[in-house]
């Protein structure tokens, strides 16, 4: 039996984790599900975006799905809130084309590591009489881990080669340290192809040649952008799954927000709130059922059963029983 916190968040959230745990019920899984709250709504409710009882209950748990939240100026971000409490430093972004779906590249599978604690995201910030400074942080140790979670991920899925994206001919401290931690660990892979390049060619590669990747590693912001950016290769932040992991801990949760102006409509797209439970599935060792559900939902996109920003017709649930359809078929 596996404990699985459930935190639907806001908007389009709460839609497609109903169609995610949907679909779930249609695998033989012995899982607990125990709902938490988070977010914009939880925050107008009891005064917090992420209550103490929400952090513990996460804590306690095998993994947590996360659906997705109203962020509003000046409030504590749920999300990044969990990361650092739980010390889950490895961002996962699978980019993956799926059949039947409209993209520029059919073809693309590979996966950007993010490094998840520190950068610009560490928030110190502070105002001087002639604007702003942000302090960037940037770690030998972090630099490690997070190269090393990024080799040890493409030995066990059987690729060959880790890119490293940085900044070092600008950033020549900061991410001067990463590109060096990156070459000392993989030193310890001599049967992996290191390699490295600057994050603005890597935005231009993933244009013209995005085929040519494998695993890629980076710091924190360049990440953030670039994962969003592949995104845009496969079809949008609407077929974008993705973990956040740690040494105890993991939190599952798709790319998109919680797009307040389509809530209630029932058309949100719940590919990437499905595919994340996929990726959840693997996490718990579960790599058979994992794969079930990536089969399901391929064979439903290959019948034209979408939601209309892929330019079908289906609601989100109509999407989400046609897949449990398929898995129970």
């Amino acid at each position: 039996m596996y404990r699985i916190a459930v935190i639907p968040g806001d908007g389009i959230g709460k839609e497609v984790m109903e169609a995610a745990l949907h679909v779930l019920g249609g695998l033989d899984l012995e899982l607990e599900f125990v709902y938490a709250e988070a977010g914009n709504e939880c925050f107008m409710k009891c005064g917090e975006t992420i209550p103490e009882e929400t952090v513990k209950l996460v804590r306690r748990s095998d993994a947590t799905l996360f659906g997705a939240v109203t962020t509003v100026p000046g409030q504590k971000s749920a999300i990044i809130t969990l990361r650092r409490e739980l010390d889950l430093f490895a961002n996962l972004r699978p980019v993956k084309s799926l059949p039947g779906v409209p993209c520029l590249y059919p073809d693309l599978d590979f996966v950007i590591v993010r490094e998840n604690t520190e950068d610009l995201y560490v928030g110190d910030e502070e105002f001087t009489p002639d604007g702003a400074v942000a302090r960037r942080i940037i770690t030998r140790p972090a630099s490690r881990r997070i190269s090393r979670f990024a080799f040890d991920y493409a030995k066990r899925e059987g690729w060959s080669r880790v890119t490293a994206v940085h900044k070092a001919n600008v950033l020549k401290k900061t991410d001067g340290v990463f590109r060096e931690e990156f070459y000392r660990v993989a030193s310890d892979y001599p049967e992996m192809e290191p390699e490295d390049y600057y994050v603005d060619a890597t935005a231009m590669y993933l244009i013209t040649q995005p085929q040519e990747f494998q695993v890629l590693v980076t710091t924190n912001l360049f990440g953030d952008i670039l994962s969003d950016e592949a995104a845009g290769l496969i079809g949008g932040l609407g077929l974008a799954p993705s973990a956040n992991i740690g040494e105890k801990n993991a939190i599952f949760e798709p790319v998109h927000g919680s797009a307040p102006q389509i809530a209630g409509k029932n058309i949100a797209n719940p590919t990437a709130m499905i595919l994340t439970t996929a990726l959840m599935l693997k996490h718990l060792n579960k790599t058979q059922e994992a794969h079930k559900i990536q089969e399901a939902l391929e064979r439903t996109l290959l019948k034209g059963v979408m939601t209309p920003d892929l330019g079908g017709s289906a609601s989100t649930m109509e999407m989400a029983k046609a897949i449990r359809g398929e898995l129970d078929g």
